[in-house]
């Protein structure tokens, strides 16, 4: 008993007191949700739970039809943008269209290709919408050209 009353008294000096709580739970081989009176046998346990609810959840990913981050489990479906441009010399000056890759088309609006638009250039996107219909997408676009879309943006932008 003495003994051990030094051998504490000295991992206190030594700041030990963990290390000797330590070695106390490892011989005894504790289980428990605490992870410091768990065994090295529960931890194998908990990784291998963790490890098959990960595959269950990967699982999940590539079923589902969704955009995620990284690369996606499917083929993802082209969009079709209904766009509205605003002239940067003439503010209230405002051009609606629709393109698969709208990238492309403001650098086409950009560079004077487009007729309509080369005498206000330079344009900048106000906003755009995506669709994965393209009808719709051209439906839309009309609608932005109608004189109540027109009314719209004017109030909505």
């Amino acid at each position: 008993m003495k003994d051990s009353r030094v051998a504490i008294v000295s991992l206190a000096v030594t700041g030990g007191i963990a290390q000797l709580v330590e070695r106390l739970v490892r011989n005894e081989k504790a289980r428990g949700s605490n992870p410091l009176t768990s065994s090295p046998e529960s931890f194998r346990d908990c990784r291998a739970v963790v490890r098959r609810r990960r595959a269950v959840l990967r699982s999940r990913l590539l079923l589902r039809s969704e955009l995620r981050l990284g690369m996606p489990a499917l083929k993802m479906a082209m969009f079709t943008y209904a766009y509205i441009l605003q002239s940067q010399i003439d503010p209230q000056r405002f051009y609606a269209g629709c393109t698969r890759d709208l990238r492309k088309r403001v650098a086409r609006h950009n560079s004077g290709d487009v007729p309509h638009t080369s005498k206000w250039r330079p344009w900048r996107v106000k906003t755009y919408v995506a669709f994965s219909d393209t009808e719709q997408a051209k439906r839309f676009e009309r609608y932005l050209k109608s004189a109540s879309g027109r009314a719209f943006l004017k109030k909505r932008l």
